[in-house]
């Protein structure tokens, strides 16, 4: 993980400067039971922290009879082994070479089915016959993971030229939503299978696919997403702003530039039942393929989608604050965890600008409030 124990880190390496350093403006006397807040803060990130524990699978409380997470308990029972050996027949036996055959039918309508609508010269029959494509295939997909979707408040559907926001979870996202309906998709672009579907798909339809690293890209993808917008008969627009996928446990800080851009804003909230299959993507530990496989391998799909109101930022808020707002409300509907960190810590460390924030704020603490617990 690039950023083991974040919290942990962060707290321990700043507990002399928030006590000390502060020090010099003092207006009361220094205690030194005030350290012990930040020494129980860090000690508490070193045995579970908020953050990198969402980079990896959701713990279950009891055994779902897919894959065994505890290697101590290889065999519990006769009975149980039984249950769970007839399982895996069914699953790999069954259940797993039908849903690769719809898969492969699904995928390969999509690849040929949107190159050969590509060659159409642009009008509203080429948009049609895209729109039917990408909906056809998606609901061969997800028939091809079991995917069994409950979706809530239709009447708030994201319409035309507005802009959908949702928390990310897997590439299946996409399958799951558009399911429902068609969006124009902005994401990074990619290499292997899903690299080879995203090559096929923005030949018939206005996808937006850039590459993280280059700077130029993000200003054309503000540009195009502003015009996209602009053209209120264009399929709204399907963002996961924070830009990794996190394991449905909580929602992490939203990327304030596609709030940027104006326009309407419709909040999705997306929440998978872990019970019959985990749907994290660990890309860290397994390729586009294997991370399928296993999809095709577990008992099924089960998801709730809640289409929420519509939004629109505020005369007294920033693009940050509004992300925020929106993040909010996502966690609050879809029963998630609403977390300040930023998705990107996956990858990245801890930006200098975000360690002097914790630091003032611990500061304020101490000396304008006489400590954090006073401060309760």
């Amino acid at each position: 993980m690039a950023a083991p124990r974040l919290e942990a880190g962060m707290f321990l390496q700043d507990v002399l400067f928030c006590i000390f350093v502060p020090a010099v403006k003092l207006e009361r006397r220094f205690a030194l039971s005030d350290a012990l807040y930040f020494l129980k803060t860090g000690v508490e990130s070193i045995v579970d922290d908020q953050v990198t524990q969402r980079f990896s699978s959701e713990e279950l409380a009891s055994w779902n009879l897919l894959t065994r997470t505890n290697h101590n308990f290889r065999y519990i029972s006769l009975r149980l082994t039984v249950i769970w050996g007839l399982g895996v027949l069914v699953r790999y036996g069954v259940l797993f070479p039908l849903r690769i055959t719809l898969a492969v039918i699904g995928l390969s309508w999509l690849v040929i089915g949107t190159s050969l609508v590509g060659l159409l010269p642009e009008s509203s029959a080429k948009r049609w016959l895209s729109e039917l494509v990408h909906l056809t295939c998606y609901r061969i997909c997800a028939r091809g993971l079991s995917a069994t979707v409950q979706y809530h408040n239709k009447e708030n559907r994201p319409q035309k030229g507005g802009i959908c926001v949702a928390n990310h979870t897997t590439p299946i996202d996409v399958v799951i939503l558009a399911n429902d309906g068609c969006y124009a998709m902005v994401g990074q672009i990619h290499g292997g299978l899903l690299g080879v579907i995203q090559r096929s798909m923005v030949r018939s339809c206005p996808h937006v696919w850039f590459e993280r690293s280059e700077m130029r890209d993000r200003h054309a993808v503000t540009s195009r997403l502003r015009a996209h917008v602009a053209a209120r008969t264009k399929l709204p627009i399907l963002i996961f702003p924070e830009g990794t996928c996190i394991n449905n446990t909580s929602v992490m800080m939203f990327k304030k530039g596609s709030f940027e851009i104006g326009g309407t804003i419709h909040p999705v909230a997306i929440k998978y039942d872990p019970r019959f299959g985990d749907a994290f993507w660990n890309s860290s530990k397994y390729n586009m393929v294997s991370y399928l496989l296993r999809m095709m391998t577990s008992w099924a799909i089960v998801v709730n989608v809640w289409y929420l109101p519509p939004m629109t930022i505020q005369e007294d808020e920033d693009a940050a604050q509004f992300a925020s707002r929106v993040k909010s409300a996502i966690a609050d509907q879809g029963g998630l965890l609403d977390l300040a960190w930023d998705g990107g810590l996956k990858r990245a460390k801890v930006k200098e600008s975000f360690r002097e924030e914790q630091q003032k704020m611990y500061s304020c603490f101490i000396v304008g409030h006489g400590g954090p617990e006073s401060s309760a």
